[in-house]
């Protein structure tokens, strides 16, 4: 970027969750993007975090968490991306504090793109996480890392045919040596720019549950209007998920719907921002 101060883009600026990522103590002053960074422990993940940001990092706690945060930012192609480290994590159900931090980023903040870090020596414990995560977010890039110890251990990972069947990139990288880390960076700015479209696989329920869903979700709908993936919130009710349950009836959800579209509160930091020049 040539010049000194940085405005925000319209992009980031007007995004829906804009005003509900600095409530989560992400603030987008400077940057154009947000990419989270989701995955199971021992992944590699972290390599991936610091390989990428450098020492342009910064720790905290989650507000009212004592789960430990850490962002960070890059630049690629003239484009300043922040990157959020959530917490390594098997699952999405929210039985502990790290899952439900993780779940709430990317169901309420909605970034821009999940880069998921997954182990090429044992996808198939991956992948529970992966089609989790898919079932919340269209917009996600599946970083395949440790490929050299998976071709050391005799394991052929197609990245492509995976791609195929996850419905969106397969990258495969070597986090510590910075092998197909740029590939993978080009794959999550053409998915933010919708130049590669995705289509997360989703899983197919039996006719039972599906039915379920049809009468639910236009409930959840009326409850919390413009609430993001209300079909999630469906499964996760249908699950016995009680903390999404008080939530809901409590109007909690509803309030957090609401303020991804006050445009007050995104123009007001823009104006901020643009004050500082």
């Amino acid at each position: 970027m040539k010049n000194a101060a940085f405005v925000p883009s319209e992009s980031c600026a007007t995004c829906p969750a804009f005003a509900q990522l600095e409530r989560m103590g992400i603030k987008m002053d400077r940057f154009d993007h947000v990419i989270a960074l989701a995955g199971n422990p021992n992944t590699g993940k972290s390599t991936l975090f610091n390989a990428l940001t450098g020492l342009k990092q910064h720790t905290g706690n989650w507000p009212g968490k004592t789960v430990r945060r850490a962002e960070g930012g890059y630049q690629f192609n003239g484009v300043r991306y922040k990157l959020v480290d959530l917490p390594g994590t098997y699952s999405l159900l929210s039985t502990s504090q790290d899952e439900e931090v993780a779940r709430n980023f990317l169901l309420f903040g909605q970034p821009d793109c999940t880069v998921i870090v997954a182990d090429a020596t044992a996808l198939e414990r991956n992948l529970n996480l992966i089609l989790q995560i898919l079932e919340i977010t269209d917009k996600a890039v599946v970083a395949v890392n440790l490929i050299d110890e998976a071709r050391r251990k005799g394991i052929e990972v197609d990245t492509r045919a995976l791609s195929c069947d996850l419905g969106v990139p397969a990258v495969p990288i070597v986090a510590r040596t910075g092998e197909g880390v740029m590939a993978l960076l080009s794959s999550v700015a053409d998915v933010i720019a919708g130049r590669l479209q995705t289509q997360p696989r989703r899983v197919c329920y039996t006719p039972q549950l599906q039915a379920a869903l049809d009468e639910l979700v236009p409930l959840i709908e009326s409850l919390a209007p413009g609430l993001p993936n209300a079909r999630w919130v469906a499964l996760r009710l249908l699950d016995g998920d009680a903390r999404l349950q008080q939530a809901l009836l409590s109007g909690e959800l509803a309030e957090i719907a609401r303020r991804q579209h006050v445009p007050e509160s995104r123009l007001s930091r823009q104006i901020a921002v643009v004050g500082q020049q």
